[in-house]
């Protein structure tokens, strides 16, 4: 017979119930902690009798085994740390969505912290995962980390490592990242094929990798049909909408008008856009939009907004790909390891030749 249960402690009106826990179970049943362990692994060192006894008090409490708590005893863990600038729009939820699958399918469960674009967070966040003894760690750095020394005491931990998309500007990292020059030169290539010569670039911080690639693309298109750059058309912000607005407005005051914009970021074409229709500017008629990231958004604004997607699930995937190989060789000397992924680019109205006619 199981022993009489202890009066439960009152919660106050509106509390959660405590989580059972192990010292719960052993008090009741009058054992020791270890004993209620062993008996939930199925420990051979207990009989069945006292097993049966344990797994029917913890199935009628419904004890929740803490498996963080098990990893951190054990000093190792199945969990996999992710850090990314920030959770909304289609990017980074739709990385996370492929790390979880892949990482999911290897056997590990997956904890994600946000650095909100501050690399003090970002900092606490790295040093939050080595503190639950993860397997490992993905990143994507914030947008004003110019200091990589926080991510030392990962690799000095032996625990593997990897950036995607967003990088540090160092040598030696392990990464998976998307073809962002190529993406860039394509959707600037088009714009040029529509017959656009006047081609705004709105970029992002230029420590960033991914800015500093998108911009070179931009130039590398202008190049192959013989067009100097013009550094007026050139605009460098944190790419928000605000942004892109705040942009196609000073490009608006230019004597000499653009024909087209290509942002590195859709949120600010999507700034972009909404001066444009508010001047009753017709896109693409008068000005071709494109952008980058083939955010949700692009296919259902008006017009729809062309875009280079940036294989989001894929990359996530990639990612923990790159983590595995690094994991069963921890030891092995530090080399850089990166996958380049290739984009995709969504020609839309906005730019579309058949739209632009008339310009």
């Amino acid at each position: 017979m199981l022993p009489p249960m202890t009066p439960p402690k009152k919660q106050a009106p509106g509390a959660s119930p405590a989580a059972v826990s192990m010292a719960d179970l052993a008090r009741e049943l009058g054992v020791s902690m270890t004993t209620v362990s062993r008996a939930l692994s199925d420990h051979h060192s207990i009989g069945a009798a006292t097993k049966q006894r344990v797994l029917k008090l913890a199935k009628k409490l419904n004890y929740q085994p803490n498996h963080l708590a098990a990893a951190l005893r054990k000093g190792q863990s199945r969990l996999l740390g992710v850090v990314v600038p920030y959770i909304e729009g289609k990017f980074f939820p739709s990385v996370i969505q492929g790390i979880e699958q892949a990482a999911s399918k290897a056997g590990f469960s997956v904890i994600v912290c946000q650095s909100h674009e501050d690399v003090q967070l970002e900092r606490r966040n790295v040093e939050t995962l080595l503190n639950a003894q993860v397997a490992g760690v993905l990143v994507s750095v914030a947008r004003n980390t110019l200091d990589y020394h926080h991510f030392d005491k990962v690799r000095s931990r032996g625990v593997p490592l990897v950036f995607f998309d967003r990088t540090p500007a160092t040598e030696l990292v392990n990464s998976v990242v998307l073809n962002d020059r190529e993406g860039a030169f394509q959707v600037t290539h088009h714009l040029l094929e529509q017959g656009c010569r006047r081609i705004a670039h709105l970029s992002g911080p230029p420590h960033l990798n991914i800015y500093q690639h998108r911009r070179q693309g931009y130039l590398d298109a202008l190049a192959a049909f013989g067009i100097a750059p013009d550094e007026e058309l050139i605009i460098i912000s944190d790419m928000t909408t605000e942004d892109g607005a705040h942009a196609m407005r000073q490009l608006l005051t230019l004597p000499n008008p653009v024909d087209a914009v290509f942002a590195a970021g859709d949120s600010a074409i999507l700034g972009a856009l909404q001066v444009l229709k508010g001047q009753r500017i017709r896109v693409p008629q008068d000005v071709a939009l494109a952008g980058f990231s083939n955010e949700g958004f692009t296919a259902i604004t008006e017009p729809q907004l062309t875009s280079v997607d940036q294989r989001c699930e894929e990359m996530g995937q990639a990612a923990v790909r790159l983590f595995l190989e690094l994991a069963v060789a921890p030891d092995a000397p530090l080399t850089q390891r990166q996958v380049v992924l290739q984009p995709e680019l969504f020609v839309r109205e906005s730019s579309r030749q058949g739209q632009a006619q008339g310009r």
